[in-house]
């Protein structure tokens, strides 16, 4: 008697999931004779029809969806079972903290702990999210490993003395949070001049918090709400209330009804950068999430205009 292979298991769902047999080849990188016979030794392995052949692919019959049911939730395990055994011969594995300031925590340091969780499984990482002040502290007082802070104008001046510090090229400077009902939303950028009239939405800050106010190298801007959360500030901006200056490394994270711009200035220096902080003997674990960081901050990051 045929049994049912793994190979014929992930063969037959890709065919489920394309609709024939040639969309499932092309897919798997297979030839369309070698998926119909791996579907055929199936079907013949569980003693009927799972597919009905019709003019155009294939269908799965009521027999087919019951097999399709139960062979999607062992594949499932299949594919649990090897991320975890992979954990196990990894090197890199038990705990590490990381912190970071809402914005980089929201986007870059997010996607870098994915990234890490799929190269290294067995590392379980926990994120701290809070100003960069509380996180110079929790790094010197051993709470974490890894910290991303923000530096520059209008935060404090940290003492660094002894720490491994990085600064990360994020590409995309400041911009705008425009409302995409208004008339600079359809652009690909806005130059300094496109602004000079118009009202701002400024942030309120804490403590070593980067909140922003109006574009910075404008004379007398109008401001006309103030704001302590992102939120509530690109609440204000989809409602049409203004422009707020956003980071770039916020760009993809903005609310439905709002758009990010970045601004042509010649004048603007910049002021803030994104700093990367470890202690200066990095554990393994802690050298992961770096080169995570690093890799996700290169991805982040297109060319400005």
């Amino acid at each position: 008697m045929s049994q049912v292979t793994l190979a014929g298991l992930r063969v037959t769902v890709e065919v489920a999931q394309r609709g024939s047999f040639t969309a499932a080849a092309e897919a798997l990188g297979y030839t369309q004779s070698a998926v119909s016979r791996q579907v055929g030794a199936t079907e013949s392995a569980m003693g009927t029809a799972l597919f009905e052949r019709l003019a155009r692919g294939v269908r799965p019959t009521p027999a087919g969806e019951v097999f399709l049911r139960r062979a999607r939730h062992v594949i499932a395990q299949l594919d649990a079972a090897e991320l975890e055994i992979a954990g196990l011969r990894d090197r890199i594995a038990g705990r590490l903290a990381i912190g970071a300031y809402p914005t980089a925590a929201a986007t870059l340091v997010a996607r870098a702990i994915g990234r890490l969780r799929d190269e290294h499984p067995g590392l379980a990482v926990t994120l701290w999210e809070s100003g960069s002040p509380a996180q110079v502290r929790r790094l010197r007082a051993g709470r974490i490993e890894v910290a991303v802070v923000a530096t520059g104008d209008g935060l404090p001046d940290y003492d660094l003395t002894g720490l491994r510090v990085e600064v990360l090229d994020l590409g995309r400077g400041m911009g705008v949070a425009v409302g995409v009902d208004h008339p600079l939303a359809s652009r690909d950028h806005v130059d300094v001049d496109d602004l000079a009239e118009e009202p701002w939405i400024v942030g309120a800050a804490g403590e070593g918090e980067p909140q922003f106010g109006a574009w910075p190298t404008l004379t007398a801007p109008r401001i006309v709400h103030e704001a302590r959360s992102w939120q509530t500030r690109l609440g204000l901006v989809a409602a049409g209330l203004g422009l707020s200056v956003l980071p770039g490394l916020a760009a993809d994270t903005v609310p439905h009804g709002v758009v990010w711009l970045p601004v042509r200035d010649p004048g603007l220096v910049p002021k803030r950068q994104t700093v990367l902080l470890t202690a200066a003997d990095r554990s393994a674990a802690a050298k992961a999430m770096v080169s995570a960081v690093r890799a996700e901050a290169t991805r982040l990051s297109p060319s400005p205009p």
